[in-house]
């Protein structure tokens, strides 16, 4: 997984083209800028994957110069979403239909193949975390979606296996398990 340096990194070239990002009928937007210490390249630029990182920073112990720059970054992405309201949560709203698509089609291909596909879930789960970090910022206009992740919990439910955090320990903080519970365990291969 990414470290912090790379994250907050992410963060602050996302946050640099999320007006044009914003404003752009794009869901999936490149960032072109260099990632520190020769990391891969950066995901692509959306709400979810912006919230994803700073929720991954804020359960890390940073030091006080990251610390001082992740207040800084919070800062920028909070008036960001606080000016280009509307627009942020049109694209959360988008961003959520998309992945909960993805993260149906999973589960989906998990039940018809549990062998095939189990191992896949730690991988996976990403998109079930971003879909928890930026439902706040939807207006579920028709329940539709709201069931359908229900009805995907319930499934995931069905085969989860309790048992410990499937990322790096010091991240478990800032996912609490009766937040996040599917980070706390695996299904049934």
């Amino acid at each position: 997984m990414p470290t912090a340096e790379y994250e907050l990194a992410y963060l602050r070239a996302g946050i640099q083209l999320l007006e044009s990002y914003l404003v752009s009928k794009e869901l999936y937007w490149s960032i072109a800028a260099t990632p520190p210490g020769g990391g891969g390249p950066f995901p692509q630029l959306t709400p979810g994957s912006l919230l994803l990182a700073q929720a991954r920073l804020h359960a890390r112990r940073l030091a006080e110069p990251l610390l001082t720059e992740l207040a800084v970054v919070d800062q920028e992405l909070l008036d960001s979403q606080y000016s280009w309201r509307v627009a942020w949560e049109r694209k959360c709203a988008h961003e959520f239909s998309a992945r909960l698509k993805l993260w149906r089609d999973f589960l989906e291909e998990y039940r018809s193949n549990p062998e095939n596909h189990a191992d896949r879930y730690a991988y996976e789960v990403r998109r079930r975390v971003i879909l928890e970090l930026i439902s706040p910022f939807v207006n579920f206009e028709t329940p539709a979606e709201r069931e359908l992740l229900a009805g995907l919990d319930r499934l995931l439910n069905a085969v989860f296996e309790n048992g410990n955090f499937i990322w790096e320990p010091d991240l478990a903080s800032g996912f609490p398990q009766d937040r996040y519970w599917y980070l706390y365990g695996s299904i049934r291969g």
